[in-house]
């Protein structure tokens, strides 16, 4: 029984890191989208836009990358992680 639970919860922890994933993409996608629309408009102030946008898409990510550590099971995949976490903030 309890290794069935503990499937469960792996798996909606995957469906959930999957979402973050995603959503991260697609708001860097709309965000370059709009930026470069209102680039050839001639708007400006798109490198705030642009930033915000980015620095969103990252916040995603990195909650995904966050959520990843509660199925952890080992030393190394917790240090790749933590690499990729500092990578990803800096």
């Amino acid at each position: 029984m309890y290794h069935v639970l503990e499937d469960i919860f792996k798996q909606a922890i995957l469906y959930c890191i999957m979402l973050l994933e995603i959503a991260g993409g697609v708001i860097l996608l709309v965000t370059a989208a709009r930026c470069f629309i209102g680039y050839l408009k001639g708007r400006e102030y798109l490198r705030i836009d642009l930033a915000e946008g980015i620095s969103l898409a990252l916040l995603f990510k990195l909650g995904g990358e966050v959520l990843r550590t509660v199925i952890v099971r080992t030393w190394d995949e917790l240090a790749i992680l933590g690499a990729i976490m500092v990578l990803r903030g800096a």
